[in-house]
């Protein structure tokens, strides 16, 4: 029933779908009224020639009553109709009433006329073809509600049906003496259809240009909403970086732009990933917009826009900033609940000239992070020294896959012993970079860039590669070689295959997968990523041993022991820095060492520096122990002078 009564135009249109019909009906009215001031003209000039040519002067009166007021009065109406339409379209007619009362004199005129032509033509003998063509412009070409058309036409055609029929009889009484009915039924039945005809071309007419309106408006709605998503973050409401970065370049390239006093600031809200986890995801998108709004009120006019995740950035003055970054900073303090939050902002200034924003971007994240953590600082402006580390890392990005190409990147070795007899019973693979640049790279500098730019993957295995070839050729040229482990970043199983790169890599050179362990830190398995424990498993059912690092950096060991199955439990160096100046260090690695006897699992603790450090591990029963007390990492070449030197002694096991 919604339907029917819809296509029949009992419905309340929106704005735009009014509008749309409005344009419609416009544009109809200029060929219309344009036809129309045409054929009057032509009307008008046939009649004159017409007198003139049968010297009816004297009856010019008669023929202005009878047709030139009718022609005269049709064609002012066409030239107003016309005049309404273009001004209307053009955006000058402002008042839709007049437009609606305008449309509607027009209709009135021109049915009038058509009624009053097709009876004289009638009269005649003639065909009514000039109340059905006025009818046809009028309801059809001009586009009414269904119902409005219902009605127009229904009462002109009764008019007109009602003076027909008058006519008829009429003339049968004077003509035939015949009293009757007037017109045949099959002329009221011909006049019926006709009439039918009219009102489905109406409906048709209404329908058609009611689904293209109702199309255009969802089309507008989808291409305004795709617009707003191209210049607005979806969840914050502020300006996103797609924005960002063109109205920044507009403003760097102005001739009218103060370079000397613009700065680029970039804004992280460190912790915010724990407040997400302690609150939801939920309330930790409330107080993200919440930030995002303050830091935009708090640099009204400048270009604000929302980076990713819990990172913003501006482009404004650099006079007055600071006070605002600390009033701002201050302000996001109070959000916090049990979490605590801190405002961490880099800034950059571009030199002369530069119009480089995702660089400029670039440079001032860089400045930001180099204050994480430091709970002194919310403000650092790029300088001179982090110039040197940026271009550094750059530069190591940069070139990471020339360096595995070149053989730059080096495997260094560390020993891991038995706390029994302090043989060498393992081998800890330690990346290296010896660039011809820079010189030797620690793994401190590149292997946290290479996560931060997803690259790690092609390093770790780069490495894999590398401790394979190491075993082939020692085994080759009987040299002694122990089991290694190797470290597997979180976004290896990420970004790569790593296990089924290890199983392929092993088999290739023929490596029994006794020689090779795997390390897994245990903060990247308290990010609570989904492919993490389907990779371990793997990694296990393929016969490897999986090793749980740094235990103890953290604070979710226990349910790491809890959740996962490790062969060797790896303490954290951190437990042996204050061996003899803290009194609760013994007693923790002690209960530590017990508790993975208890989960049959082999300790390891990392950072043994004194023979004091490693003869206590031994009596509380850890397993292994690796450090400076043994080796530095150091070069294979290296590793095997120090066990021909007898600097280190091998297990038997593994000597050839």
């Amino acid at each position: 029933m919604s339907t029917i009564l819809k296509s029949l135009g009992f419905e309340k249109h929106t704005p735009y779908v009014r509008d749309y019909f409005d344009n419609v009906n416009m544009r109809k009215s200029i060929y219309m009224s344009a036809i129309i001031i045409v054929l009057e003209i032509w009307m008008i000039i046939r009649l004159t020639r017409t007198i003139f040519r049968e010297h009816l002067q004297s009856n010019f009166w008669h023929y202005f009553e009878k047709y030139y007021s009718n022609y005269i009065i049709l064609l002012t109406m066409g030239f107003i109709m016309l005049l309404c339409a273009i001004r209307y379209l053009r955006g000058k007619l402002k008042c839709r009433n007049v437009l609606v009362i305008t449309k509607y004199v027009f209709m009135v005129v021109c049915i009038y006329f058509g009624i009053k032509v097709s009876l004289n033509d009638y009269k005649k003998g003639e065909q009514i073809l000039t109340f059905l063509t006025m009818e046809l412009f009028s309801l059809c070409l001009l586009t009414w509600r269904p119902y409005a058309a219902f009605l127009i036409s229904g009462v002109s055609f009764l008019y007109f049906y009602y003076r027909m029929d008058q006519m008829v009889a009429l003339n049968r009484i004077v003509l035939y003496n015949v009293n009757d009915t007037g017109v045949t039924e099959a002329t009221r039945i011909n006049f019926f259809f006709m009439w039918i005809s009219t009102i489905m071309v109406c409906i048709a007419n209404y329908n058609g240009i009611r689904a293209q309106a109702l199309k255009a408006k969802n089309l507008q709605e989808i291409n305004s909403y795709l617009s707003k998503l191209s210049v607005e973050d979806e969840l914050t409401g502020i300006h996103n970086m797609f924005y960002f970065r063109n109205e920044a370049e507009k403003l760097l390239n102005y001739v009218t732009t103060d370079k000397e006093n613009v700065v680029f600031l970039f804004f992280d809200i460190e912790n915010f990933k724990s407040y997400n986890e302690k609150y939801g995801f939920h309330t930790g998108n409330d107080l993200l917009i919440k930030i995002a709004h303050m830091i935009d009120d708090a640099f009204k006019g400048s270009l604000v826009s929302r980076f990713s995740d819990d990172h913003f950035v501006v482009l404004t003055h650099f006079d007055g900033i600071k006070s605002t970054i600390g009033h701002l900073s201050g302000e996001i303090k109070k959000l916090q609940k049990e979490v605590h939050l801190e405002l961490k902002c880099g800034a950059y200034k571009p030199i002369g000239d530069e119009a480089d924003v995702s660089l400029a971007c670039d440079r001032a994240r860089f400045a930001c992070n180099s204050i994480k953590k430091h709970y002194d600082r919310t403000f650092r402006m790029y300088d001179k020294t982090l110039e040197d580390r940026f271009q550094l890392k750059h530069y190591i990005v940069n070139n990471i896959d020339t360096a595995i190409e070149n053989g730059y990147i080096k495997v260094f070795y560390q020993p891991i012993v038995k706390t029994e007899n302090g043989e060498v019973c393992g081998l800890e693979a330690l990346a290296r970079w010896q660039d011809p640049h820079y010189g030797l790279l620690s793994p401190g500098i590149f292997i946290e860039i290479l996560e931060e730019y997803r690259q790690i993957h092609k390093l770790d295995q780069c490495i894999i590669e590398s401790v394979c070839k190491d075993y082939c050729e020692s085994i080759s040229n009987n040299k002694p070689f122990a089991p290694v482990s190797i470290n597997f970043s979180r976004l290896d199983f990420e970004l790569c295959d790593i296990v089924g790169f290890l199983c392929e890599t092993v088999e290739k050179y023929h490596v029994p997968k006794e020689y090779i362990d795997v390390e897994v830190t245990e903060s990247a398995l308290t990010d609570q990523q989904e492919f993490l424990p389907s990779a371990i498993k793997k990694l296990r059912e393929f016969d490897y041993k999986v090793w749980l690092d740094d235990f103890g950096s953290g604070y979710s060991s226990l349910n790491v022991l809890k959740d996962y199955h490790f062969d060797v439990l790896k303490i954290d160096m951190k437990f042996l820095s204050g061996f003899n100046n803290n009194e609760k260090t013994r007693p923790i690695l002690e209960n530590i060492v017990s508790l993975t006897k208890q989960l049959k699992m082999l300790s390891l603790t990392e950072g043994v520096e004194t023979k004091e450090q490693f003869e206590f591990l031994a009596s509380i029963g850890c397993d292994r122990a690796q450090g400076y007390l043994f080796s530095k990492p150091v070069p294979i070449e290296d590793l095997r002078k120090k066990i021909e030197n007898s600097e280190l002694k091998i297990a038997r096991e593994y000597c050839n």
